[in-house]
């Protein structure tokens, strides 16, 4: 019976992960442990982060959030390290940054990232800082909005997330740009183009790595080790605004962008994109779906304006439709396992399996007030989200 025990121990200990940075540990949306079984509605603490919609980054019992503290519109931002068990503070740290509150609240939009003891956060105004994860010291900072020769920041600020890939560490601004990760200094950036909103994903093809990000032009292929363009597919919507990540399966990438623009999937040949289906089928206005088991799952439609606001299930081969689903606005998703866990955009928050049939939840509550289009987080048992006022929950998921 002891023996049986600490196997089972074993086994959690193994399921859980820390959830580093945007997306995820793999940058697939997707968490491997166990399925959450608790009651939804009984919040383990509340804390207060500051208006914005940049999701949370968990790791090494602690979790990184960001948000727009200042008094009078927005005058500052702060980083905060919170305990993940208690959601007590541990360090912060506050600078003076834009709230950008053109058509909504305004506020950071960029998630931090953890790689071993430091921490990157991304500003609403492009600076860029590292940050030692025990006691926040500042390692260092660099400003992407001097960098790029702006005399203010884009017309949604910087809201891409730090990638950290090897030994740099990789932004979004007017153009892509590298730092070597531990001292701060720059190492390339690619060609300008419009500024961009989402985030780049790294990427594998026969021995080599490769960046794709979705600029306001369209989707950009970069050499990771030198940031020149490798291939390049216009891609442009009315409000001049892409900010989704490109998802990547084999040599097949995937896009989708909001105002009625919808998806697209190409095949990438080492120096062109190849197209084999666009559609308006699937719009992600700004969250991004995930791909279970050959079908992928996202939410359609804008955050204003009017027309449908959906999850839909398409076929990632061929784009075709499998179910569409109502009720959650434009809200948020990830993946555990092979369930959906979906935040919908007036806080609440559904679980249930990921199927081509149709979605039925198994759990639900009610676990925020407000506007939500920030992703959850579920990680080491427990799940995080926000709203765009800056109430950030946790729910403890273990039991």
């Amino acid at each position: 019976m002891r023996y049986l025990i600490f196997s089972l121990l074993l086994i959690n200990f193994a399921q859980a992960e820390d959830w580093p940075n945007w997306r995820g540990p793999r940058h697939d949306g997707i968490s491997r442990e166990a399925v959450p079984k608790a009651d939804f509605s009984k919040i383990a603490w509340r804390a207060k982060i500051g208006v914005g919609f940049s999701s949370m980054a968990v790791a090494d019992g602690r979790v990184f959030a960001m948000g727009c503290t200042g008094q009078r519109r927005g005058n500052q931002e702060t980083f905060t390290c919170l305990n993940a068990a208690t959601g007590k503070e541990i360090w912060s740290d506050t600078y003076a940054a834009a709230l950008v509150d053109y058509m909504y609240e305004g506020g950071p939009c960029a998630t931090p990232a953890v790689e071993d003891k430091r921490v990157y956060g991304y500003s609403k105004s492009g600076r860029l800082t590292c940050y030692n994860v025990t006691n926040g010291e500042k390692i260092w900072t660099a400003d992407l909005m001097a960098k790029a020769g702006l005399p203010k920041p884009p017309e949604w600020g910087f809201a891409g997330s730090p990638l950290v890939l090897g030994n740099m560490v990789i932004v979004e601004a007017t153009f892509t740009c590298a730092f070597n990760k531990m001292t701060g200094k720059e190492i390339w950036r690619s060609q300008k183009y419009k500024p961009a909103y989402g985030s780049p994903i790294a990427f594998q093809f026969k021995n080599k790595i490769y960046l794709a990000t979705l600029k306001t032009d369209g989707l950009v292929i970069l050499d990771a080790q030198t940031g020149k363009t490798v291939a390049f597919q216009d891609w442009r919507t009315s409000f001049r605004t892409n900010s989704t990540t490109p998802i990547i399966i084999g040599n097949k990438i995937f896009i989708s962008t909001g105002y009625n623009r919808g998806c697209a999937l190409f095949e990438f040949t080492g120096n062109a994109l190849k197209q084999i289906y666009t559609n308006k089928h699937l719009s992600n206005h700004m969250n991004n779906s995930v791909v279970l088991d050959g079908f992928i799952y996202g939410v359609n439609g804008n955050t204003h304006g009017r027309g449908p606001k959906q999850i839909v299930c398409m076929r990632f081969a061929d784009g075709a439709v499998q179910w569409r689903k109502e009720g959650f606005g434009c809200g948020s998703l990830m993946a555990v396992q092979n369930q959906l866990l979906i935040l919908g955009e007036k806080g609440k928050l559904a679980l249930g399996p990921a199927s081509p049939k149709g979605f039925t939840p198994t759990a639900e509550a009610q676990i925020l007030q407000g506007r939500c289009w920030t992703v959850p987080v579920y990680t080491n048992g427990r799940i995080y989200a926000r709203n765009a006022a800056g109430t950030l929950v946790c729910v403890d998921a273990r039991k």
